[in-house]
């Protein structure tokens, strides 16, 4: 076995020194030691979740994985989900302890993408999810100020959650939700609170689903909800440094920028502790108010789908 090559857990890990992005200074062997790492942290929001990755392969393009391939260790959990877009079985990953999570990392996994839901209950979100997308440009500021709009506008509803940063240019607010709470009556209140943020206000944050109609401003997505995926805490993310999707405190946001949590600088400011537990609330009820508000929001997806073709005959008409 070469000095690029060893085995942890049962699990051949090769090719470490290769460099892991074009053109920078960091190498497989650093994401895997990463990963490994920080293990007992990444695995507690990864685990009985079906599971996404992002790999990225040496000359190619990174690419997002949700089936499994055949040469997968049968030691690997998975489970089978019916995917309606593509009318077929998807077998998805469980990546419930380290020899998995190590297997992935082995395979150029370097985004780690969970599902809402658990594998028993996917019809039951675990958290209710507001992903801020900033405008174009470095614009994390902005968003800093859209995610305070969001606290306050979960506070006026008796709501609190968590943020972390997505490791790349947003933030994410987790709201944990009661186990009885289903994926529709999340996605309603998802759509109310996303209207809620925007109102308070409109000229900094929006709940357009078309870019070229958000004006600059940061971008409360109403749709993370029913099957969707978002980046797991602690998961790093494809870009220079390998920068990791990280909690911080509310009242630290101001202060902190995403290039701030690197592979290389979390694994020490979670040695002691997991700072994404610590800032969960305890699961809430969805008030009923709330719900029932959302389900009079149009869902932004289909709205959008919508006035895309009404744009696009207008167009066609014009010329």
């Amino acid at each position: 076995m070469s000095g690029a090559d060893e085995t942890r857990d049962g699990v051949a890990l090769t090719n470490l020194d290769q460099p892991l992005l074009a053109g920078g200074d960091v190498s497989k062997r650093d994401l895997v030691d990463y990963l490994d790492g920080v293990r007992d942290r990444i695995l507690p929001g990864l685990r009985d979740r079906p599971l996404s990755v992002i790999r990225l392969l040496r000359g190619q393009d990174p690419f997002m994985q949700k089936n499994l391939p055949k040469y997968t260790p049968e030691w690997v959990r998975r489970t089978s989900v019916w995917a309606e877009a593509s009318r077929r079985q998807v077998s998805y990953a469980l990546c419930d302890d380290r020899r998995t999570l190590l297997w992935f990392a082995n395979q150029r996994a370097i985004e780690y993408h969970p599902t809402l839901g658990t594998a028993s209950h996917l019809d039951r979100p675990t958290h209710l999810v507001l992903d801020l997308d900033p405008p174009e440009g470095d614009a994390f500021g902005t968003v800093v100020r859209a995610a305070e709009l969001v606290r306050r506008a979960l506070a006026g509803v008796g709501l609190t959650g968590a943020v972390k940063t997505s490791g790349a240019k947003g933030l994410h607010v987790f709201v944990p939700v009661v186990g009885e709470t289903t994926a529709e009556e999340t996605a309603a209140a998802t759509r109310a609170l996303a209207v809620h943020t925007e109102r308070l206000d409109p000229a900094l944050a929006t709940t357009a689903f078309i870019r070229e109609d958000r004006g600059g401003r940061v971008f409360v997505d109403p749709t993370r909800a029913g099957g969707a995926t978002v980046v797991a805490a602690y998961s790093p993310r494809i870009r220079p440094g390998l920068p990791v999707s990280f909690p911080v405190a509310w009242d630290d946001l101001p202060a902190v920028t995403p290039a701030d949590f690197t592979v290389r600088t979390v694994p020490a400011l979670v040695a002691e502790q997991d700072p994404w537990a610590a800032a969960m609330p305890a699961p809430q009820r969805l008030p009923d108010d709330l719900v029932a508000e959302g389900r009079t929001i149009p869902v932004a997806r289909v709205q959008a789908m919508h006035e895309g073709r009404r744009r696009a005959r207008a167009r066609r008409e014009g010329g």
